[in-house]
């Protein structure tokens, strides 16, 4: 029999409870705001890319900084394979998470050699060699001017708002979360935690090493590079400035609130992180009114509460709030006595 860890639902109501989350999702764009569907575009995106990184961070303990040079590969792909030769996007969206995967793999070779806060500063530096690409080979990346890329179309509809983009983004991300959750289940997942908790002991039991450390950058890259290709096509308008180094670690914070290794992990920090701005903005907002210097500080209040949260959450939560969720599942199962 089949331990509940390694099930792909825990429970026999998994499974419904998934298809009710989904079909609830589903209905939000028929009364959402544009605003708010902008949002959930943006939470969707996030949660892909937050799981990406998860695999590699959480999954491997192969810390990156580089999420977001990844993120820029798949969007300047999707608009140079949607753009220049007008392919449609489902085969654009895989190859572009390709091409961010071959990429990856590329700048995860030094992780042979390389651990902790030293393949942390590799991938930076995988960061500004894209970065640098992106604004200097203008003929194909646009420069600083940036591409357009054309709305995604579906037998002649086109995708060109957030309320239809939502019904792409949605179940792309509920097929790579569960690909996330099953991996775990498989050869490569159990490799991967094995390197995460000791690579030398690993090594010894005659797990491969170097190359299901590769493995695990392509995966990681592949999710981000489909972040970055839907993210393109969200904002129709991509450019080096769409990716700055506080994207990356914007990510890292999504893992380490949400909870490391955690599909669920995924989708709690990214929504949490994706929200609390916009919270901030409409608290913001609304006491303009009375307090008009309330709209001056947001930039520094928003600094100030993410890096609050930050602390408090390795203080009080360090395994993120998939962990609190799961044990407040436990607290309602023990009998009173």
């Amino acid at each position: 029999m089949t331990p509940p860890s390694l099930r792909l639902f825990r429970t026999r109501a998994g499974l419904p409870a998934l298809m009710a989350f989904c079909l609830a999702l589903c209905s939000l764009p028929a009364f959402a705001s544009s605003y708010w569907l902008d949002v959930l575009c943006r939470i969707g995106i996030a949660t892909i890319g937050a799981m990406g990184l998860n695999i590699l961070t959480g999954s491997t303990g192969q810390i990156s900084l580089g999420n977001a040079a990844f993120l820029a590969v798949g969007a300047y792909a999707t608009a140079a394979l949607a753009g220049r030769f007008e392919l449609p996007f489902v085969v654009v969206i895989p190859l572009s998470g390709a091409i961010a995967a071959v990429t990856g793999m590329l700048f995860g070779i030094p992780s042979l050699r390389l651990r902790g806060l030293y393949l942390a500063m590799a991938t930076l530096a995988a960061h500004f060699i894209v970065i640098f690409i992106a604004v200097h080979w203008e003929s194909v990346t646009g420069g600083v001017n940036g591409l357009a890329v054309p709305a995604p179309s579906l037998f002649g509809i086109e995708l060109d708002d957030d309320r239809r983009l939502f019904l792409l983004i949605l179940p792309l991300a509920v097929l790579l979360l569960l690909f996330a959750r099953n991996l775990a289940r498989t050869r490569p997942g159990r490799a991967f935690i094995a390197i995460r908790d000791q690579d030398i002991a690993a090594e010894v039991i005659g797990i491969d090493v170097f190359r299901y450390k590769l493995i695990s950058f392509a995966v990681s890259s592949f999710y981000v590079g489909v972040a970055g290709s839907l993210l393109a096509y969200q904002a129709r308008l991509i450019s080096p400035e769409n990716f700055p180094i506080t994207l990356a670690i914007d990510y890292l914070a999504m893992i380490i609130v949400g909870g490391l290794g955690s599909v669920l992990g995924s989708v709690l920090g990214a929504t949490f992180i994706t929200v609390l701005p916009e919270a901030l903005r409409v608290g913001s907002g609304s006491l303009s009114g009375r307090y008009p210097a309330m709209v001056e500080l947001f930039a520094s209040l928003k600094m100030g509460v993410f890096g609050l949260t930050i602390i408090l959450s390795l203080a009080f939560q360090p395994q993120g709030m998939a962990a609190r969720w799961h044990s407040s599942k436990i607290w309602r199962k023990v009998p009173a006595s």
